[in-house]
């Protein structure tokens, strides 16, 4: 299994913290795009880096076009030497219409013809193939010499996309490279909702599982005492009813029978009740999300999980960003 890290947005501290994820042993670093551009610090993890891979999860897709992004994830394998995986996620609506002033609708069909008309321009670039994409949210077809960067060496980026619903699990599985599952999946919703989704939309392109990579970021609390365990717990409560507060993800608690508490945490952010909706997440719920356990037992936790499910595992850890407090977890999963 291949485990992943993470870097800042600090710009200055992104060199030593890439140098220091590589020599941990770490397999990737990913940025994250919530309050910074999440492009900006791969550029210099690329630079001061030789075989991590990098990549975004993830850059808001419908805040962008199929154009810009095809240029961003293009210049990014050709400074990393064909590092770079592109993940990429809908939002939701209020953030794509309220914050970036973009269209939403139909995300799932929309999602899958940007990532389509991305590998149209990238085909025109690489393949030199005529620019002739005409779908029914975009349209691309004028691609001159002077705006064509020629073919990328290191071949094109691999696409990953972040889903939480059947549907844009489905579009995943049909025209990306990989998918990023959400942080707010249980080992249940992905067994029995997130798997079969994804086969069956593996199954419309005539792929296999073998071509495509599941990356998940788990979330653990952990402590070297009680009260450090207290502390990663009530950081880890609160991003769990953060997460449910969003009508899109109801579907995950309704796995387990717990529909009415996303009503109840909807409620409550409306309020900006945010410390009361942590309350709400009770140990029962918090097992469910998280792999509760002391250090030296993260790694066998998340193994028997998580183990013949994803391919690629980073640590959810909301209450920490010490490095050093994972390289024992990370040396097992490793070995494991």
């Amino acid at each position: 299994m291949m485990v992943d890290g993470a870097v800042s947005a600090n710009l200055s501290e992104v060199p030593a913290e890439a140098r220091a994820a590589e020599e941990a042993g770490y397999d990737g670093v990913w940025t994250s795009e919530t309050g910074h551009d999440p492009f900006l610090p791969l550029v210099l993890v690329a630079e001061h880096t030789d075989r991590l891979d990098i990549g975004t999860a993830i850059a808001v897709a419908f805040a962008r076009n199929p154009m810009n992004l095809a240029m961003m994830a293009n210049d990014l394998q050709w400074q990393s030497k064909g590092r770079f995986n592109l993940g990429l996620g809908s939002q939701i609506k209020p953030h794509i219409e309220k914050r970036f002033s973009m269209p939403w609708s139909h995300p799932a069909p929309r999602m899958r013809e940007l990532v389509l008309a991305m590998r149209a321009i990238w085909a025109s670039w690489n393949d030199r193939a005529k620019l002739d994409f005409r779908g029914d949210f975009y349209t691309h077809t004028l691609m001159t010499p002077f705006f064509d960067p020629g073919p990328n060496p290191h071949g094109t980026p691999k696409v990953f996309l972040a889903a939480v619903g059947t549907t844009m699990t489905e579009v995943a599985g049909e025209v990306c490279d990989g998918m990023l599952v959400h942080g707010f999946t249980t080992e249940r919703y992905l067994r029995d909702v997130t798997i079969p989704a994804l086969e069956r939309g593996l199954a419309k392109a005539g792929r296999s599982r073998q071509d495509f990579q599941i990356s998940y970021p788990a979330f653990v609390v952990t402590g070297r005492d009680e009260k450090e365990m207290d502390q990663a717990a009530g950081a880890v409560r609160r991003q769990v009813a953060f997460y449910g507060s969003t009508p899109a993800y109801r579907g995950v608690l309704e796995a387990h029978g717990w529909g009415d508490l996303q009503t109840e945490l909807n409620a409550l952010s409306k309020q900006g009740e945010w410390e009361q909706m942590g309350k709400l997440i009770d140990d029962e719920i918090l097992g469910a999300f998280a792999v509760v356990a002391e250090p030296d037992r993260v790694a066998e936790g998340l193994l028997r999980r998580y183990g013949d499910l994803v391919d690629r595992l980073s640590f959810y850890a909301p209450y920490s960003r010490d490095a050093e407090a994972w390289r024992g977890a990370l040396a097992s999963l490793k070995a494991g």
